[in-house]
């Protein structure tokens, strides 16, 4: 299994030219994509309002891509209710689960509801955790997961109100370490470059893979490339030898399960 990580210069409400820019990050993995791949988009990926119109345009890409894939999200409005949602889909295209952002922030607490699906899923016998972007935040929300996941994804659609984004890239950093480490996980964001368009705010171009289980420390975090991709190939042997020395020594929450 290698995660890729995509980190492309989106375009807010341009559906076609971030699109174009999403290719440009599968092409970019070499050799193409294994179908126990997972290719993580960012958040709001695409700007559509239905669950349809959003699985119409993820689904032919896992395809193309012929590996799983996480499709970012996107705000669903259903019966008067908007969430910011997202599926993981099979190298075949089906909708193999959906998640939400349970925890909506700033301003997007205004626009959206918080929703309620925790993104749990099992890849090639590999326990996924799924959190949108702030949801990686909050440490209780890894306390809702079923089983202890091996593996944390993070669609992430960082901003900034500081002038550069060095800021928030080493708050970010700092975190996904802390939580590879808590946890015994391993931990990957994709985000929108820096060098993205939003109407307001600045992106950041916060993401990367935390890997706590490295020997060297300073492999802990590797960020993702500037407009590219990041592809990474997780140790689990690696995990499960760091799990049990942390366990050893009376770490874990939820250790055995």
């Amino acid at each position: 299994m290698r995660i890729i990580l995509t980190q492309p210069a989106l375009v807010a409400f341009d559906n076609d030219r971030s699109f174009a820019e999403i290719r440009r990050s599968m092409e970019a993995v070499a050799g193409g994509c294994e179908a126990d791949d997972i290719l993580v988009l960012p958040e709001h990926a695409v700007f559509v309002e239905t669950a349809a119109e959003y699985a119409d345009m993820l689904a032919p890409l896992a395809r193309e891509a012929g590996c799983h894939l996480l499709g970012g999200s996107f705000h669903e409005i259903d019966g008067g209710v908007k969430r910011n949602t997202g599926a993981l889909f099979s190298p075949e295209g089906e909708v193999l689960g959906w998640f939400d952002k349970l925890r909506p922030y700033a301003d997007e607490r205004a626009r959206v509801n918080p929703g309620s699906r925790l993104g749990q899923f099992q890849v090639a016998g590999k326990n996924i955790l799924v959190l949108i972007c702030a949801d990686f935040w909050f440490s209780d929300l890894f306390m809702q997961a079923d089983t202890q996941p091996d593996l944390v994804l993070v669609p992430a659609l960082s901003v900034t109100r500081k002038p550069a984004p060095d800021f928030s890239r080493r708050l970010w950093r700092h975190l996904a370490i802390s939580r590879a480490y808590e946890f015994g996980v391993y931990a990957g964001i994709s985000d929108w470059a820096h060098a993205s368009t939003l109407p307001q705010l600045m992106t950041s171009g916060v993401g990367g893979y935390a890997d706590a289980a490295h020997a060297n420390p300073d492999r802990f975090y590797t960020p993702a490339p500037e407009g590219g991709t990041l592809v990474v190939a997780p140790d689990f042997d690696a995990l499960t030898q760091f799990r049990r020395d942390r366990a050893e020594r009376g770490f874990y929450w939820r250790s055995g399960k």
